[in-house]
């Protein structure tokens, strides 16, 4: 009975963000059609919006095994969380706290820096680290935040994958907290490959 609850959640959460990424571009008027152009295949299909793509989604940039990624944030579970996502990026980020409910098999992982090297991070620090990429087994789009603070005594430097950030917990140089806080952000860019 638990496995088809965590399923019917996970089906539900996943019904939720489709409808709230297909109605992020629903038209003012249902009756128009939008112009398309070059019917040479399905991704050609293009509408003629006053939108750029980083008015509705900029990439954000990350690590994945001492490799940048491209990636970008949609919803998430907290509202200080999409508070803060919001501020940093410009558009909204949405908050869905059904995310958090989603079981913890169903999640990859990212780790944010709340000290050290100041750079693009979602607070000021270094970029996040990711544990899996498209292709990758475990890959999943919605990932659980798990929050890395240098501890004071230690020399906070770049770290630029999750062994290195292992390495580091287990020499007692910071810590690593799960949050229970879920995100969805798709990889889009990453290991000179994409989407």
């Amino acid at each position: 009975m638990k496995n088809k609850f965590g399923l019917f959640t996970l089906l539900l959460a996943i019904s939720l963000l489709g409808y709230f990424t297909l109605s992020s571009f629903a038209q003012e008027d249902p009756t128009s059609t939008p112009e398309m152009s070059g019917m040479s295949g399905m991704g050609s299909m293009e509408v003629d919006t006053d939108f750029s793509v980083d008015d509705l989604a900029p990439l954000v940039r990350g690590i994945y095994e001492g490799e940048d990624v491209l990636f970008l944030h949609t919803e998430v579970s907290d509202e200080s969380i999409a508070n803060i996502l919001t501020e940093m990026m410009g558009p909204t980020v949405i908050v869905v706290p059904m995310l958090a409910e989603i079981p913890q098999e169903f999640l990859s992982l990212v780790y944010v820096f709340t000290n050290g090297i100041e750079d693009g991070g979602p607070l000021g620090f270094q970029p996040d680290i990711f544990d899996s990429v498209p292709g990758d087994d475990s890959y999943s789009p919605l990932r659980e935040i798990n929050l890395v603070t240098w501890d004071e005594d230690s020399e906070p430097r770049q770290l630029d994958s999750v062994d290195e950030l292992l390495d580091a917990e287990e020499n007692g140089e910071l810590i690593i907290e799960e949050s229970g806080i879920v995100v969805n952000m798709p990889i889009l860019v990453w290991l000179d490959q994409s989407r």
